[in-house]
């Protein structure tokens, strides 16, 4: 099995393993947050879908692995029905299909660069300057707006915080591989830790008194599409066809986008709304 496939397989498995998180957390909701049972499997859950997805970052494009990361909702759809014994309609099954087709466009067109360029001094510096300052501003405009625009303007935030993050980690990655742990910078190392950190913060402010839909599927769109744009600057990722495999891929984008918000409100429907905060962190670090 080539890289692609390695990035694939870790990828998938990674969204199954936030997909059982959110449901972890649900029952530890449900529970009223009591259990040291029930919160070691919730965090060993979401902890392992943390670890599949950088070694994912490790086998495949940002792209790819990023854009795999909406599988979470997919996932989480029909272990919803199931536990909530709802049928799946029509539209999110629709909506399943839209997300898939432009998963599989996006995973036909990937193109891993021969050779990746590492991300050093001072581009690290101007990558971590420009997404502070992004998500700063962003943060800034949201408390000076009504509960819906903030919600939307804060997820926002996070899914860039989130995207950057990922940035970085192959980042990080890429420097160990090639020169060992003396080549890993510092500033990238903490800045992962700070931005996934301050992402998770962003994310749950933004379930607020807005609704779930709107902040959930603002999180799982702007992750993947800040990170695939990162990844073509900072480290020449590509698309076969050259610019009509970038139009071809700008359509998958859309087909993705249009199936992810629609999961995204049928996941909203499925969780009670006053467990949001606690049943929708699976979004938050897909990353």
């Amino acid at each position: 099995m080539g890289s692609l496939g390695w990035a694939v397989a870790f990828s998938v498995l990674s969204a199954a393993s936030y997909a059982a998180a959110a449901v972890a957390q649900e029952r530890l909701a449900e529970h009223g947050q009591r259990g040291v049972t029930r919160w070691a499997v919730a965090l060993l859950l979401t902890g392992g879908g943390v670890v599949l997805h950088v070694v994912a970052l490790n086998f495949g494009t940002i792209a790819v692995v990023q854009a795999l990361g909406t599988l979470t909702l997919l996932f989480a759809l029909p272990i919803a029905a199931v536990r909530l014994q709802i049928p799946i309609s029509r539209a999110a099954w629709v909506d399943a299909i839209l997300t898939v087709v432009g998963l599989s466009l996006i995973l036909s067109l990937s193109v891993e660069p021969p050779d990746p360029e590492l991300l050093g001094a001072p581009a690290d510096r101007r990558l971590i300057l420009i997404t502070v300052g992004l998500v700063v501003l962003l943060s800034l405009a949201a408390w000076r707006t009504g509960p819906r625009v903030r919600s939307i303007l804060l997820a926002a935030a996070a899914g860039t915080a989130f995207g950057i993050a990922s940035v970085l980690s192959k980042a990080v990655l890429a420097a160990l591989s090639d020169g060992g742990a003396a080549a890993v910078s510092p500033l990238a190392a903490v800045a992962v830790l700070v931005f996934s950190t301050g992402g998770y913060l962003l994310s749950q402010l933004s379930y607020g008194r807005a609704g779930l839909a709107a902040p959930l599927a603002t999180v799982s769109v702007t992750n993947p599409v800040v990170a695939a744009t990162a990844g073509v600057i900072v480290f020449g990722e590509s698309f076969r066809f050259g610019a009509v495999g970038v139009a071809v891929i700008a359509g998958a984008a859309a087909l993705m986008t249009l199936g992810v918000i629609g999961l995204a409100r049928h996941a909203a429907t499925y969780t009670p709304s006053d467990d949001a905060t606690d049943t929708t962190s699976r979004a938050d670090v897909t990353a």
